[in-house]
């Protein structure tokens, strides 16, 4: 009984930070310090849970883009979707080659939430003092590929945190739009990396030794929470600036560095 609570309080820390601008994997990170650490299967599958829950939101969207492919406009922004998703691919590839990858330990995690709260503070300045565009260039879509890498190679940066402001710094500055670009990126991105772990799984011969109950209902749980951690954010950035999870970030690195 104690571990299906650890599996559903997991998916539902997956399900909240996956999408604000806080590190589900820094999350995860700590909480596995006290609910007993998991497989990265288990911790891409739950996180590929959070994501189908932007694809149901973002259904008649997507929908709306395939259909109407033949448009320059639509077949534009799905061209600039690809691109994000090629450079994620090829670059998180090369940077597993080189093992470009911090420890997966407290510290680096405290240290990537205190450094993304300050970029959240620069970028929301920045900001500030330009006029607000909507209007996805080559150049978010190449830095939204990039921010993706970052993420991946540092546990803590946040891959909604690091595609989002990277794409209102190159000049997508309206919250909305930036938002949804980041996690439009985000799909086939996430459900890639859980096939890969699936993939790595299978060739190692350790399906018998994954726990298949508990990957289910971490993903189930994650996708719930998800959907109503995303329709909550999109209302709340119509109105409010991304500030409030710079200072949660702030004085969530600075508690773990000062008591772990």
């Amino acid at each position: 009984m104690e571990y299906l609570l650890h599996t559903i309080l997991l998916g539902c820390i997956e399900g909240i930070t996956e999408f604000l601008p806080i590190s589900s994997t820094g999350h995860l990170l700590i909480a596995e310090h006290w609910l007993g650490q998991r497989s990265e299967l288990f911790n891409v599958s739950i996180q590929a849970g959070a994501i189908l829950a932007v694809v149901l939101i973002y259904w008649q969207r997507l929908w709306s883009l395939f259909l109407g492919i033949a448009t320059s406009g639509h077949r534009d922004y799905l061209m600039k979707l690809l691109l994000s998703f090629l450079i994620t691919v090829v670059g998180g590839f090369a940077a597993k080659q080189l093992g470009l990858e911090l420890p997966e330990t407290v510290a680096p995690v405290a240290w990537a939430l205190i450094i993304g709260a300050v970029v959240i503070f620069v970028v929301e300045r920045y900001v500030s003092h330009h006029q607000i565009s909507d209007q996805v260039t080559w150049q978010v879509a190449v830095v939204v590929g990039l921010g993706q890498i970052l993420a991946a190679v540092f546990p803590g940066t946040s891959r909604s945190a690091a595609t989002i402001f990277a794409a209102m710094l190159a000049g997508l500055t309206s919250r909305a739009a930036a938002t949804e670009f980041a996690f439009l990126v985000g799909i086939p991105t996430m459900f890639a990396a859980t096939g890969y772990e699936l993939l790595k799984v299978v060739k190692n011969d350790h399906l018998l030794q994954e726990d298949w109950s508990a990957l289910a209902i971490g993903f189930v749980v994650s996708a719930i929470v998800a959907f109503i951690a995303v329709k909550w954010l999109l209302r709340y950035i119509q109105s409010h600036r991304f500030i409030v999870f710079a200072w949660y970030r702030l004085i969530l690195g600075a508690f773990l560095l000062v008591a772990l």
